[in-house]
Formats: structure tokens, sequence, C-alpha cells
């Protein structure tokens, strides 16, 4: 083992002490920490750190850079912008409570800010976030852009920047910093969109940059609202297909309204003014099944409440033994199926 890999696994049992002692770790190695000694300003410590926001640093000096990105995996340009965002708050006070970085933030306010300005929508406490978006194995699977959530019940989260650190905002009397992961996640979680899945024609050429077939009614619309609210594209699709066979006018004889056939009660509480609107009925029903999704922790689930309703899923204690939903969700499941194959 080289002289850096052991400072680093001394300063990494320094920062574990620390967390359980709930005292300050010794410094590391890192820009930020470099930059906060002796009377360093948030300033001096904002300008050094985005000097290296190109990537993140190794104990040698050596600049990081995301593995290649995977057909279906995650989109390793979103994963930089959450860490190239992440950095700009770097030297921020820390704040119990705290959402603004003019006065100060804590862990769970880091997360949210920084993932709102790239347009996702996390729920403002740790646990809550520990539960958003996808399941990531372990650490060795994490990407840039991932959430790490500690300790049971979670208490602290994080975002993952790759070579084995991320930025959090620690406690009262450090601030938002770069720092090594310290000790095994309870839980990791990716929110970002998936890597567009490319198709080739037969000469081998890129046909395409969404992960939707060419000619899917509404692609954009499925896009945007995946990269906005985590869930996927061909989820939101299928469910169209199903709901309406992407009929934007599209009523049910229940009263069900648009693509996404959302009823005006369920409609007005996403904040849908307009359920014939396919821009607004799409993001409504993203935000509708990342919340099922979350509640229920399975995409079948999630799709037999939004066909029957959350209560109907937890007094069956799973998809209730109504006909139509029982057929309603291998269909949905069916065409995401296609749709990704295709």
């Amino acid at each position: 083992m080289s002289v850096a890999e052991v400072t680093g696994r001394i300063q990494q049992i320094q920062a574990q002490f620390a967390r359980s002692a709930g005292i300050a770790p010794a410094a590391t190695t890192t820009t930020a920490s470099r930059a906060t000694g002796a009377g360093a300003t948030f300033s001096s410590v904002l300008g050094a750190e985005q000097a290296a926001a190109a990537g993140a640093t190794g104990s040698a000096g050596e600049v990081w850079t995301p593995p290649a990105t995977r057909a279906g995996g995650p989109d390793a340009s979103a994963g930089r912008r959450v860490v190239a965002e992440a950095r700009r708050y770097l030297g921020v006070p820390y704040l119990w409570g705290g959402t603004d970085p003019e006065k100060g933030l804590d862990c769970s306010g880091l997360v949210q800010l920084v993932y709102g300005k790239l347009g996702i929508d996390l729920p403002r406490v740790s646990y809550q976030q520990a539960s958003a978006g996808r399941p990531v194995a372990s650490l060795a699977d994490a990407r840039p852009g991932d959430i790490l959530a500690f300790d049971s019940p979670v208490d602290h989260v994080a975002i993952y920047i790759g070579n084995n650190k991320m930025i959090e905002a620690p406690r009262t009397g450090l601030d938002v910093r770069v720092i090594d992961v310290y000790e095994e996640p309870t839980a990791i979680r990716r929110v970002l969109p998936d890597a567009p899945v490319a198709s080739t024609g037969p000469a081998g050429a890129v046909a395409g940059a969404s992960s939707l077939p060419a000619g899917t009614p509404y692609a954009a619309l499925f896009e945007r609202a995946a990269a906005r609210h985590g869930v996927s594209a061909s989820l939101l699709a299928a469910v169209a297909t199903q709901e309406s066979g992407f009929d934007a006018r599209a009523v049910s004889h229940a009263g069900a309204q648009g693509l996404m056939q959302l009823m005006p009660a369920t409609a007005a509480g996403l904040g849908v003014r307009n359920a014939f609107d396919p821009a607004q009925a799409v993001d409504g029903a993203a935000r509708l099944l990342k919340d099922l999704i979350r509640e229920f922790g399975r995409t079948d689930l999630a799709l037999a409440a939004y066909n029957a309703g959350p209560g109907a899923v937890h007094r069956y204690d799973g998809i209730p033994p109504y006909p139509e939903t029982r057929s309603y969700v291998p269909a949905v499941l069916a065409h995401q199926s296609r749709l990704e194959r295709a």
C-alpha cells in the first residue's frame, strides 16, 4: 500500500470516529480543506473548488473521469452537471434546517437545492430523499450524481462525485465540503435519467438520441418529464399507450381525461390545470408515478395504484383483485418492454 493510500485510509478512519464522537475530523487533502485554513473566506473556498470543477481529484491529484456510459445506464453528462452544481456551494456553512445558501444549508437542504436547480424535484428531508428514484446495489455501482444516505433510520445524505468521494453539508461548525465516503451507505439512490439508448441502422450509424423508438408520439415530453422527475420515459410512454392510445383528447366513461387519463380531482391535486394539455398531463403523471413508486417500492404496485388508487393497493396489500387492474398492470409493463426493445 502506498503512502498516499495509507494517508487516505487514516483520514477515512478519522472521519468515521469524528462523526460518532461529534468532533471535527482532521483536515483532508482536498482543495476545500487547504482553502479553509487561517481565515479563509467563502469566496476563496469557492474559487479554489471551481478551479477543480472539471472532476474530483484523487490522493495523487489525478483528475477522475467518469467511466463510459452504458446504453440504458445513468446519463454521465447529467451526473457531471449535478457535481458541478454541488461544487458551487462548497464552503457554505452548515445550518440545521437551512435551505438558503446565503444563510446556510443542512445535508438534505443541499441535496434538494442542487437537484432542484437542475429541474429535479426531491423531498425535503433526508429519509425521504433516501427512497427517491431507483436503488443502486452498492458503492461500486454508484455514479456521480447519485444520492448517498447514511445511518438507520437515515439521518444524513450526500452527493456522490466519484472516486469514493462525496459532497456533504456535515454538521454544525463545518462547511459544505468534499470528503471521502467514510462508511458504506445505508442506501444509494439514482434520481437522474438513464442515458439515451441509441439505435443503429443497417450501416451502423446512430439513428437518434432519444431512448424511445423513432416515431413515438410525444417522445420529447416523456423524455423531459423523465429527466425532471426520475421516472423512466419508457414507463410514461407505456402508460399513455394503455390509457389513451396517445389520444390527448380522450375521456373515459369514468371521466378520466387526456393523454394520461387523469381524473379531475387527481389533476387538481397535481397542479395540472388542463389535463388535455399533453405537456401538463405528462408532467403531472410523472410526478404521480414518482410518488407512487416511492410509496410502494415497486413499479407494478405503483401502476396498480395509478389505475385503482393507492388505497386499494394498501387494502389488499398488493395488486387489487379487480379484473381491470389485473390486466392493466401486465399490459403497461408489456408496452414498456416493447418500447425498450425497439
